[in-house]
């Protein structure tokens, strides 16, 4: 028993000690930017090349305080790999110690930052010196604001968590930029956007900044003055139509076009809805035109569902009944199944959907949320979109304008990918804002694209003449009283009656459900009311107390709509800040990068 208690004894210690290094590794790698710079001196050379462009060679050598516990194995460097919309070329030379020895070192890029990370796997201690020297290019702005060429750079990481204690900086011009000094100078000192100046000492071509106690995310900054026109600008910074102004034009034509091609489907689907031109007031409408086959070529429609149930309910198919839910007072319509002649193939189809069965007297209460009863109603409103097309009404048709007008837009919208692409290779600032307008722009072209190449369904000369017809039917419909009896009575209404008389309540109620295509169900109920209260009769399709259409509308309506619920089908600032005249700020220029440990 002592043998065992010893061994998980030492087991625990093992595990306890495990994960107390553990736990001291982590906390080391968590502070790897807990140390200081005691001294930081860095050499710019600002010169020109061949092209007029300029170039900056820089020597910085940094002095890093590691205290002597296995923190760090070296130093992250950041520099910044674009300044101003156009490429730094930024490039590491090399990384040495104070000895002129090489430093091991290995590159990484990030965000427009090109990191130098320094070291290999072993721990360094103490003060440890950094030579790192590095090339860039394209440093100095035509700063448009002020009329002057300017280097205008932070010498110093403000992204940084290490205190300085000392920084000297030496900025050199070559022969050729030092003739073209204007004089005007100035130097910031802070955290980013301070407006605190610094002293800038000039001897002749060279100018010198120093700073004792810089804390962590402090830096300098300098802005000196060239005459205008003294550096030649990268083309990236440069005003480029093609890349910052065509693509918009470009792609705003496309999207113009885009809307061509949607309007030319829209007018075409119009169009096709047109017969003779001509719309005269019916007051009857032909027993193959039931309300279903109505509502496929009726823009627009309204609640053919409801319409097709009213329908047959006058045509005497089957009767309204109504009664209270059990334990509550709102009714639910009830529909009776009646033995009656069937005046179009589409009726009956209608009715087995509505049933289930085609067996006559049956009893059904229209129900709630039911799936298969959704799935019959679906499949109704399909096949009564498939006998329109049957019934030569409606025909698929593509509008040859709007492709032709979409290929364009197409074609178009080409050129502007193609510019968007020259202008990400370029690095040009204004790439975003385009890829931007490009992604809408795609969004536009591929709804248009659909609606302008899919077939869509029209109408046929026939359905064009038979949508007149009924249009005719909404206008008697529409019209007052006296003019509606003053139809009937003409020679030609009466010509059209076999016997000569005018039952207006027939007559009426018949249009009811066609009422509900056209939304107008509300006031031709009213004045299918008034026919029956002059009359002193009641519907015979609609058995229960009380009889108000309006209501008995209301409630089928809703109750439709309830059981056929399933049936629904980068760095730097912009030029002429004038810093060097004065009006600059520490971190508003080029240059700065990252600062931390490793």
């Amino acid at each position: 028993m002592r043998l065992r208690s010893l061994i998980v004894a030492a087991v625990a210690a093992g595990a306890l000690l495990a994960g107390s290094a553990a736990a001291s590794a982590a906390l080391a790698h968590a502070d790897v930017d807990d140390f200081d710079f005691s001294s930081w001196d860095a050499t710019f050379d600002v010169g020109i090349d061949d092209e007029g462009r300029a170039t900056l060679h820089v020597t910085e050598t940094r002095v890093a305080e590691f205290p002597e516990s296995d923190q760090n194995k070296g130093i992250v460097a950041g520099f910044p790999e674009r300044y101003q919309g156009a490429s730094l070329s930024t490039t590491i030379l090399s990384v040495r110690n104070e000895n002129g020895q090489d430093v091991a070192y290995e590159t990484d890029e990030d965000d427009g930052v090109l990191y130098v990370l320094t070291g290999d796997d072993e721990y360094v201690h103490g003060p440890t010196t950094y030579v790192i020297e590095y090339e860039m290019r394209d440093v100095v702005l035509a700063a448009s604001g002020t009329k002057v060429d300017e280097f205008y750079w932070d010498l110093l990481p403000l992204d940084s968590t290490q205190d300085i204690g000392r920084f000297d900086a030496t900025v050199r011009f070559d022969e050729t930029l030092g003739e073209q000094l204007t004089g005007d100078a100035s130097c910031y000192q802070g955290a980013e956007g301070s407006t605190a100046t610094c002293d800038l000492v000039r001897s002749g071509d060279t100018f010198t900044v120093s700073a004792d106690g810089l804390s962590a995310g402090e830096g300098l900054t300098v802005a000196i003055a060239l005459e205008p026109g003294t550096i030649a600008q990268p083309p990236a910074r440069l005003p480029n139509a093609a890349t910052d102004v065509v693509p918009y034009a470009v792609g705003g034509g496309a999207a113009l076009l885009s809307a061509g091609g949607w309007l030319a489907t829209h007018l075409m689907i119009r169009r096709r809805r047109r017969g003779t031109g001509i719309v005269v007031a019916q007051y009857d409408v032909p027993d193959a035109m039931p309300p279903l086959l109505a509502s496929t070529i009726i823009p627009s429609t309204k609640n053919p569902l409801t319409a097709q149930i009213i329908h047959l309910a006058v045509r005497g198919m089957l009767r309204l009944e109504d009664v209270p839910e059990e334990g509550q007072k709102k009714r639910r319509p009830r529909l009776r199944r009646l033995d009656a002649p069937i005046p179009d193939p589409l009726d009956g189809r209608a009715l087995k959907a509505l049933f289930g069965n085609d067996e006559a007297g049956v009893v059904m209460k229209l129900p709630k949320n039911s799936k298969s009863f959704a799935t019959r109603i679906q499949g109704l409103l399909t096949f009564a979109a498939r006998e329109s097309e049957k019934r030569g009404l409606t025909t698929n048709a593509r509008s040859t304008i709007a492709r032709v007008v979409q290929v364009l837009a197409l074609l178009a919208f080409a050129v502007m990918l193609a510019l968007l692409i020259w202008s990400l290779a370029a690095g040009r600032d204004s790439a975003g804002p385009v890829l931007f307008a490009t992604v809408a722009c795609a969004a536009l072209l591929i709804t248009s694209s659909i609606v302008t190449f899919s077939a869509h369904t029209v109408l046929t000369r026939e359905g064009a003449l038979q949508l007149e017809y009924l249009e005719g039917v909404r206008e008697f419909i529409r019209v007052a009283e006296e003019d509606r009896l003053r139809m009937l009575q003409s020679y030609s209404g009466a010509e059209r009656r076999s016997d000569g008389s005018i039952d207006v309540i027939h007559l009426y109620e018949r249009l009811l459900p066609y009422a509900i295509l056209f939304g107008q169900e509300r006031e031709w109920g009213t004045v299918l009311e008034n026919a029956y209260t002059g009359a002193g009769q009641h519907p015979g399709w609609i058995d229960g107390s009380g009889f108000a259409i309006g209501t008995r509308l209301a409630l089928i309506s809703s109750a439709a709509r309830t059981s056929s619920v399933y049936s629904s089908p980068s760095s730097g600032s912009s030029s002429g800040f004038g810093g060097s005249a004065g009006g600059g700020f520490s971190g508003g220029g080029g240059g700065g990068g990252f600062s931390g440990g490793r």
